[in-house]
């Protein structure tokens, strides 16, 4: 606990290993995505029909306007003649409430994912 982004990096590790879980029994699969451009995004999960919904994996709440912001460039960087936008932007955090942000962006406690 003294090392806050080591933490961290072990809460998104815990978070994927969950989102995994999910996707293998929704006929899905998870990965991590890294752009020419510099975007990343901590985990797409995207369905056999070629559906997907990304997520930022954060500790704290602290955290979650960047997150916001990621996910928003990410989303707006995308060719949608070429792809589709994504189903859902979303943000896994290890604590507070789950809830939608104005923006249309959901905050999802690592607690309602079940752990």
């Amino acid at each position: 606990m003294k090392d806050i982004k080591y933490t961290g990096f072990l809460f998104e590790s815990l978070a994927t290993h969950e989102l995994n879980v999910y996707a293998k029994t929704n006929d899905a699969i998870v990965y991590h995505y890294n752009d020419s451009y510099g975007y990343e995004v901590d985990a797409i999960v995207q369905k056999r029909n070629g559906d997907y919904a990304a997520f930022e994996i954060k500790l704290g709440v602290g955290f979650i306007n960047e997150a916001a912001e990621n996910l928003k460039k990410f989303a707006a960087n995308i060719d949608t003649e070429k792809m589709e936008s994504p189903k859902s932007l979303n943000i896994i955090t290890g604590t507070g409430m789950s809830y939608r942000r104005p923006d249309g962006i959901n905050v999802i406690s690592l607690a309602s994912l079940g752990v």
